[in-house]
């Protein structure tokens, strides 16, 4: 089985060997930073755990407790502004570089397609150019048509799923941003003691007592 597919793939040229290793380039790079982007862990905290650490820095753990413990050392709101912007000029660049490497992967792999199928079409025209035998020249057309068609849809068939992985690393991205721009407004209300206290549990209403029956009042004969 392995021996036909190898076959298969080799029957488009050697334009198939550079589209296989931007394939798996794609794919380490975008699975890679899918993965480091889910299992961040501002997606597994409830925003009543980050609010309360906010009110409460010393208990704040991982990597968003140390988000909040140097965002609020600030001795203003100027201040918390301008360390959340550090923060995120420090985590984003690094995402949107790598994202940027994805997605220049993603759109080579139909210009790679589209190389084979410039390649092919030379070895097609040089069949019919050099003539000879009609079988030969039949055999150089066919290999040169495989050759013409078979790289572009391989290059497409790896960008459409390269398309969705950007996609969703993308939105992951935008998360986190997004997290930081409400850590950032509620660290700031708070520090300006502009937030309202936290919810307390309801209590019973003490039962009313109960209303008593006036009894009829009786009228002198």
């Amino acid at each position: 089985m392995l021996d036909r597919i190898l076959t298969i793939w080799a029957d488009g040229g050697w334009v198939m060997w550079p589209l296989l290793g931007v394939c798996v380039l794609m794919f380490l790079v975008g699975l890679r930073l899918w993965r480091d982007l889910a299992v961040r862990q501002h997606r597994r905290l409830t925003e009543a755990e980050w609010q309360a650490w906010v009110r409460r820095p010393e208990l704040a753990e991982g990597e968003v407790g140390e988000i909040i413990r140097y965002t609020t050392a600030g001795r203003s709101a100027g201040e918390i502004s301008q360390r959340f912007a550090e923060v995120a000029s420090t985590e984003l660049p690094a995402i949107d570089r790598r994202l940027g490497t994805l997605g220049a992967l993603v759109a080579a792999a139909p210009l790679v397609g589209l190389l084979g199928t410039v390649f092919g079409m030379l070895v097609t025209f040089q069949a019919l150019a050099a003539g000879g035998g009609g079988g030969r020249v039949t055999e150089a057309m066919a290999k040169g048509i495989s050759q013409a068609l078979f790289p572009p849809e391989v290059g497409l068939c790896i960008a459409l799923p390269g398309l969705l992985l950007t996609h969703l690393v993308r939105r992951q991205r935008q998360e986190f941003e997004a997290f930081l721009a409400r850590l950032e407004s509620y660290t700031i209300q708070h520090f300006r003691r502009t937030l309202p206290p936290p919810d307390r549990p309801l209590t019973p209403e003490p039962a009313a007592h109960p209303v008593r029956l006036l009894e009829p009042v009786q009228m002198p004969a």
